[in-house]
């Protein structure tokens, strides 16, 4: 995994974020609410909640504004008629894609994701075709100059005596990889927030256990664009790949 930091995944997202916050918010406000309807608006006692809430820090959604839609969700439970969905399938050059939705009209956003495969020279394929290819794990990145005076042989005690499973230092700064069985992410971020961390991103997310590199100018275009069409529906709320950039 060292070759592969995500730091400039998450920077195209979050040039990207920057550019149509309230898009990116909605999309967030969405699985707050779906995650409040599937195991209440405690986040002590419902994890899934807990991760939606530190991947909204880490998009800067403020607390006030995270709240508010924790006790609307909790106020407004039979309105939330969400369906998870997932799609699969190939980006140029044999490039694995998954997409998750959160969608009140299947059939819509079956649709859009189809056509964002098709415009990006890629295809859909069934349930199962790509996802054997990746691992569902904990990912957490701080920037260097966020890491609150620690010196990285600091923070690396720090987060794998929290029981992260490794830590990878690049150029960008430090990327923290945890287990996701228990509460071991929980566990981690929980251990980064009390000597004043705040991660450039903290999410679970899918890795790639190989990945495909992209060198024609073609198939960087049509790969470009697929990503964009997906990260631009506002029913697709995750985007996982193996392009290695």
């Amino acid at each position: 995994m060292a070759g592969h930091s995500k730091f400039s995944n998450i920077k195209h997202k979050k040039e990207r974020a920057d550019a149509a916050k309230g898009k990116i918010f909605t999309k967030l406000g969405r699985e707050i609410a779906v995650a409040v309807k599937a195991g209440g608006p405690d986040p002590v006692s419902n994890m899934t909640l807990k991760h939606v809430i530190l991947k909204a820090k880490a998009n800067n959604m403020l607390n006030d504004t995270i709240e508010r839609g924790i006790k609307k969700a909790a106020g407004d439970m039979g309105s939330i008629n969400f369906d998870t969905v997932t799609y699969e399938g190939y980006g140029p050059n044999g490039v694995a894609v998954i997409a998750e939705a959160l969608t009140d009209n299947k059939n819509r956003t079956a649709g859009n994701v189809r056509n964002a495969f098709t415009k990006g020279g890629g295809s859909i394929g069934a349930i199962g075709c790509v996802s054997y290819m990746f691992a569902r794990q904990g990912v957490i990145l701080v920037e260097p100059g966020g890491t609150a005076g620690l010196s990285a042989d600091d923070l690396m005690e720090l987060v794998l005596n929290a029981g992260a499973e490794d830590f990878i230092v690049s150029d960008d700064g430090y990327e923290i990889i945890t287990g996701v069985e228990g509460n071991d992410f929980s566990i981690v971020s929980d251990a980064l927030a009390k000597v004043g961390i705040q991660p450039v991103s903290a999410e679970i997310t899918m890795i790639p256990s190989v990945y495909v590199a992209l060198t024609g100018a073609d198939d960087l275009k049509k790969m470009n664009k697929l990503i964009d069409l997906l990260e631009d529906d506002d029913d697709v709320t995750n985007i996982y790949h193996n392009w290695e950039q």
